[in-house]
């Protein structure tokens, strides 16, 4: 039987491209890898691809020279969560505080884990998560 080995790309849909790229690099600090006028591609910490496309505008194939991307979109606030390290935690709160973004909950989970939630301009849920969250990590 064949086996999935990771997650490699996730996919936020958002009303902004330029606005959410914004929020993504300066905000989330990860890397740009690909920008167009359709989507923008963001490294997260070399072990996956943050996606961000316009809403609603990708409900056409896209035709490649390699092939057909079938068409997909999502709307609503969506969830995401980031992993950090534990001893980030009080770093990244000051990170999101000099950019006046406002922490609407924490966690603290049964496995030792802690969780910090807030808002993307696109009102896309976000979690930063020490690990302990969840077996594996």
């Amino acid at each position: 039987m064949p086996h999935v080995t990771a997650v490699l790309e996730t996919v936020l849909y958002v009303a902004d491209l330029d606005r959410a790229a914004t929020f993504y690099r300066e905000v989330m600090q990860l890397e740009p890898l690909f920008a167009d006028g359709r989507m923008r591609a963001f490294d997260v910490a070399g072990r996956g691809v943050l996606l961000l496309f316009v809403e609603r505008g990708t409900l056409d194939p896209v035709t490649t020279p390699g092939g057909v991307i079938p068409p997909h979109d999502g709307a609503g606030p969506m969830h995401l969560a980031f992993s950090i390290a534990k001893d980030d935690t009080q770093a990244w709160r000051d990170h999101l505080a000099r950019h006046a973004i406002a922490i609407e909950g924490t966690v603290d989970w049964p496995r030792g884990a802690h969780s910090l939630y807030f808002r993307d301009p696109d009102n896309h849920l976000l979690e930063l998560a020490t690990p302990g969250l969840w077996q594996g990590y």
